[in-house]
């Protein structure tokens, strides 16, 4: 294998030409989010810069403490950035997500770590960055699941209304709006999966074939990966809504939405 090749600062700036094209695009389509796309690069790069000077300073300094910090700090931001994104759900039902995402991508975590790669949990090496994926993933199968479902209830409101009316139970009426939102969470998990290897190279996968790992050892890590991400995400979904539904409904079955 050739050694990597280093990017100095000149190389890497070239990279941003490419957004002045997008720039182009979004004035000639008259899209007003330039200044979205402007505030997102800038914001990107300063916390990607941010985290790698942390992750080079942990590597260089390994201690348990700071693994368990780093993942404490970055299942937090993912319940709240879900949270944000899910403002109309009620308290519990919030809690019960935070639970979900959090308890799921910790477990994942865990056996990834210690049963799949056979090291300990506290490595930052390999628990920072697959932690990364895994609980990354997961955020953004519940906000996406979370929405779905919202969006459903409150569109087929009147419908629900009727069910109830006839007595029909709210486990019943929510059920399908349960299993429609964590299919939907599932969908573009399944779909990067049917194209994979042919279509496209993951990332993960790619970072390590340019850091020097052999291809198959990287495409082993590349399946675990992505087995585990669809498991995390099926699990954090599905307890989400199927114990969060529950929150919309009282014990005499009456529906609080």
């Amino acid at each position: 294998m050739n050694e990597i090749i280093s990017l100095n600062i000149a190389q890497f700036a070239l990279i941003y030409l490419l957004l002045l094209i997008v720039l182009f695009i979004m004035k000639k389509c008259e899209i007003n989010q330039t200044k979205l796309l402007m505030v997102a690069s800038i914001r990107m790069t300063v916390q990607l810069v941010l985290a790698g000077l942390i992750l080079t300073y942990i590597f260089e300094n390994p201690h348990p403490v700071f693994t368990v910090v780093y993942i404490m700090l970055m299942t937090g931001f993912a319940i709240h950035t879900v949270l944000q994104r899910n403002k109309s759900i009620n308290r519990n039902f919030k809690l019960i997500a935070s639970v979900s995402l959090a308890a799921s991508g910790l477990a994942v975590v865990c056996f990834f770590i210690m049963a799949v790669v056979g090291v300990s949990i506290f490595n930052p090496q390999y628990t920072i960055p697959i932690s990364g994926m895994i609980i990354g993933n997961a955020m953004t199968g519940v906000s996406l699941g979370l929405k779905t479902f919202n969006e459903n209830i409150h569109g087929q409101r009147v419908q629900i209304d009727a069910l109830v009316n006839m007595g029909v139970t709210p486990k019943k009426i929510l059920a399908p709006f349960v299993n429609g939102a964590i299919e939907t969470a599932l969908l573009p998990t399944l779909n990067s999966m049917l194209g994979m290897g042919i279509i496209s190279l993951p990332g993960m996968m790619t970072g390590q074939i340019l850091s020097g790992t052999m291809p198959m050892t990287a495409i082993l890590y590349q399946i675990a990966i992505i087995v585990s991400v669809t498991a995390v995400t099926c699990l954090a979904v599905f307890g989400s809504l199927f114990f969060g539904c529950r929150t919309l409904y009282n014990e005499r079955s009456q529906m609080l939405i």
